[in-house]
């Protein structure tokens, strides 16, 4: 068997080729997810038909959403009703309470608020049992029909064996082993339960049309096992790890159990999510209405530009988005045109002659990148997002800082959290790529809402300039 290199054989090399895995939709589907939906749905509205109509609808919505948000609908490996259990309890009772008292700060009827009462009971009495049933069928149906996800574990040492081999014995778990991915195998390859393979990790999630990626323990260092996590993620796989000191490690609101071994489940991708088409809506229209407001604002500043080194007025570059793809970004320009554009290769261009006081203003203002609002408009770039660079730095990053290339899972942006944090112009590279991979692994709009509200106190405070 060929052996690679570390880094080489557990993900794919940086700025490398990124193949999408094929996948089967039908089996991608999550059915017991689907059905508890439903349940849920037909018990709403068996328990409401009392309630005005508009009480109802806000009953449903609340019920689903906070049903939704506490993760009884999520994707999961131990279909186990009795675990579910309190989650779903406090669940219904937050929901429940949550329309109580709408009825009762409205003014509704006093009746209204008693029937809410009786509907949350008989809820759990009719939903809870059809619950059990789901779990009990989705179990069945695993065993049955072999509905697993195909799965690559990633370290050929014991406990990745005995994981594989616990898929292998409980299909009810939905997980089904198609080899092992580890470039220093602790066993032999004929004793493994599943095949080990001598691809990297990306090539082995497209050949094996895998949905899954488990990290066990390896030789390996740390920081390749890092980056087969960010590799799974950005080819749309389900990501589980085995933690360290595994037998003492407490059950929580990630961590699944396949048998006796906890697996902490990894988010997935912020592109994958719900939340992240309205964070492109939001895009849209908040760069959409900020280059109407502000029009007047760029028209001044253009003038400025043209009174001051004439034309172009707007600065063209190519730079670095999302997936490795490059765009063409837009700048009023701050640098007096001469004969040589070292826009490309010249990293700074502080106390720079060719920039005048007007390129100074717009620079120290930040007002030059207004026209990246059309960038964010067109879908190169989002509001929030890690900063784009020029493609020959890219390539110089991502060759000698790690991690560097991940920051580009996800559309660059106009501002950012290392920006906030005072990473602008001549700083650290290392200490950018670490927050902008932490704002991808901790993405929220939640978070995209604090940074814009930083993003304003720096503007006029000037902070870290």
């Amino acid at each position: 068997m060929i052996r690679v290199g570390v880094a080489s054989a557990v993900a794919a090399p940086p700025g490398g080729a990124r193949a999408e895995p094929r996948r089967d939709v039908f089996r991608r589907v999550n059915g017991v997810a689907v059905l508890l939906v439903a349940v849920d749905v037909v018990a709403v509205a068996a328990v409401g038909r009392g309630l005005p109509l508009v009480w109802a609808c806000v009953l449903v919505a609340a019920l689903l959403g906070v049903r939704a948000s506490c993760g009884l609908y999520r994707r999961r490996l131990w279909l186990s009703w009795l675990h579910d259990l309190p989650r779903s309890v406090i669940a219904t009772g937050v929901a429940f309470a949550v329309v109580t008292a709408g009825v009762l700060a409205l003014g509704a009827p006093p009746d209204t608020a008693v029937k809410v009462q009786w509907a949350a009971l008989a809820f759990m009495l009719w939903g809870e049992p059809c619950r059990l049933l789901v779990f009990a069928f989705g179990r069945w149906a695993r065993r049955r029909f072999h509905r697993c996800d195909r799965t690559l574990v990633v370290g050929a040492d014991h406990v990745g064996a005995t994981l594989a081999a616990v898929m292998l014995q409980h299909p009810e778990y939905g997980l089904s082993p198609v080899g092992f991915v580890d470039p220093a195998p602790a066993l032999r390859p004929e004793v493994l339960p599943a095949p080990l393979l001598d691809a990297n990790l990306a090539e082995a999630i497209t050949r094996s049309r895998a949905g899954t990626v488990v990290l066990a323990f390896s030789q390996a260092a740390d920081r390749p096992l890092v980056t087969a996590a960010i590799t799974a993620h950005r080819l749309g796989c389900a990501i589980y790890v085995v933690p360290r000191m595994h037998e003492l490690h407490q059950d929580g609101p990630d961590v699944e159990r396949l048998r006796s071994f906890p697996l902490t489940r990894l988010n997935t991708a912020p592109t994958s999510r719900p939340a992240w088409w309205v964070k492109r809506a939001l895009d849209v229209v908040l760069a959409g209405v900020a280059l109407v407001v502000l029009a007047p604002v760029l028209a001044a500043c253009a003038l400025a530009v043209l009174l001051e080194s004439g034309r172009p007025v707007i600065f063209r570059q190519v730079r670095v988005g999302m997936d490795d793809r490059t765009f063409v970004l837009y700048k009023l320009r701050s640098v007096r045109m001469t004969g040589e554009d070292d826009s490309q290769v010249r990293w700074s261009v502080v106390g720079d002659r060719r920039v005048g006081p007007v390129g100074r203003f717009l620079r120290r203002s930040s007002l030059d990148e207004l026209p990246q609002l059309w960038n964010i408009v067109k879908g190169d770039m989002s509001i929030v997002g890690p900063r784009p660079e020029r493609p020959g730095f890219v390539r110089e990053f991502s060759a000698v800082h790690d991690l560097y290339w991940a920051r580009h899972r996800v559309p660059t942006g106009l501002t950012g959290l290392a920006q906030v944090h005072g990473l602008r112009g001549d700083t650290s590279i290392v200490d950018r790529s670490r927050y902008d991979n932490y704002y991808i692994a901790n993405w929220s709009l939640w978070l995209d809402a604090r940074i814009l509200l930083l993003t304003v106190g720096e503007l006029f405070c000037r902070r870290n300039r």
